[in-house]
């Protein structure tokens, strides 16, 4: 007998892994597919963060963690966050876990309490909305469309402000959309945050070092919230480190340890030796950071010459992260080879069964008749997946 929780039935399958998954069966079936639906950085993790795991393997770290990660490595955070960032958190106030996904998820179930209310500001990453609907809460979503650069404004927000809002969940540089946030703009939010202090601001900055403009501010380096803001960040990202699943929050004392409190209780601390790769990360040189920086911005200006070429797709210039996020309105509604576009979702399959390129639909980050691109690939793919596009297109 079946019987699933309606807590799990209420969720949603994650689009992006979804698209990935059906790309990949595609690619068993003969076809010579080009993924661009995955937010996964295409280098392998450098050399000298390789060689700290296999020492913590010589060394016998293969025992049971401490809940909130090894004080070394919490130290290297706190000192990052200083050094990088000019913000103050203290090792006590660091929690590392299974990746950044489960630092959001933490705070959100140690904050969240039902019908309580978290601003999420669209396009926002798949997850946000259904982590919020674990803890049973409500998402306010803030849209902002190309047209605003996909940033919202402080109106915008004041506008959606109630008295059960409890959270802000704010994503800079952003996925799916690559938008960052400068200090002005961030300033003119904070300006309203610092009027409703119930408020609790989370700032997911995983793609902080995957940044174009020359500049990062991150949000708790404003004095006006600090004692309320929750930094997530990774390694995932900087370091090209997605499957060694190492993320934290950092966050004031009482949330830090309700977040501890939660992990405890159900998956305890994080892969040991992972660990001290990710202290080898924040430790050690930081050119491999820069290097990989460098290889994106480059890609970024291919991507955006060669979508802006597709007809009918509006395009932007993405600021950070590895997303290309255009509006593809102009293809809904029109028949394609005989198919029919209905949505971005029709318009993500067609590309994926007819130029065999995954993308992943708008609708997936709540924001219809767009699709995502990832361009964590090498240029040749993305050149290659372009003129697939516009052959597909033009027929």
């Amino acid at each position: 007998m079946e019987h699933i929780s309606q807590r799990v039935q209420s969720l949603a399958q994650s689009a992006t892994l979804a698209m990935s998954q059906k790309s990949a069966e595609l690619k068993a079936q003969g076809a010579d597919m080009i993924n661009l639906s995955i937010g996964e950085p295409d280098f392998n993790t450098p050399e000298h963060i390789k060689e700290a795991a296999k020492r913590a393997i010589d060394e016998n770290y293969t025992y049971y963690s401490p809940v909130p990660g090894f004080m070394p490595l919490r130290r290297a955070i706190s000192q990052k966050l200083k050094t990088e960032n000019g913000v103050d958190y203290a090792p006590e106030q660091i929690v590392v876990s299974g990746g950044a996904k489960q630092s959001l998820c933490n705070v959100i179930l140690s904050c969240i309490n039902p019908g309580d209310e978290v601003i999420i500001p669209v396009p926002a990453w798949v997850s946000y909305v259904e982590m919020v609907k674990l803890a049973e809460g409500k998402s306010v979503l803030v849209p902002a469309a190309i047209d605003q650069d996909f940033k919202i404004t402080p109106e915008q927000l004041r506008a959606a402000i109630t008295e059960r809002t409890r959270m802000l969940l704010l994503c800079s540089p952003s996925n799916p959309t690559g938008s960052v946030y400068s200090k002005a703009e961030l300033q003119a939010l904070v300006d309203v945050l610092k009027d409703y202090p119930q408020i609790i601001v989370m700032a997911d900055e995983i793609y902080e070092h995957i940044n174009f403009t020359g500049s990062f501010t991150s949000m708790a380096s404003f004095p006006e919230i600090a004692d309320r803001t929750v930094l997530i960040n990774g390694v995932s990202k900087a370091y090209a480190m997605t499957g060694w699943r190492i993320g934290f929050c950092a966050a004031p004392l009482w949330l830090a340890k309700a977040t501890n409190k939660l992990q405890g209780q159900y998956t305890s601390g994080a892969s040991s030796i992972a660990q001290k790769a990710a202290e080898a990360a924040y430790t050690g040189s930081q050119q491999c950071v820069e290097d990989m920086r460098q290889a994106f911005e480059r890609r970024r200006d291919l991507i955006v010459d060669l979508a802006s070429k597709v007809p009918g797709w509006k395009v932007n210039k993405p600021q950070g992260a590895f997303y290309l996020f255009p509006d593809v309105s102009h293809y809904i509604g029109k028949t394609l080879r005989g198919k029919k576009i209905e949505n971005d979702g029709d318009f993500a399959m067609y590309l994926l069964e007819n130029a065999h390129v995954a993308t992943v639909a708008g609708s997936a980050f709540c924001m219809p008749g767009y699709i995502r691109l990832s361009y964590a690939t090498s240029d040749e793919n993305i050149r290659k997946a372009f003129d697939r596009i516009q052959k597909a297109l033009a027929d």
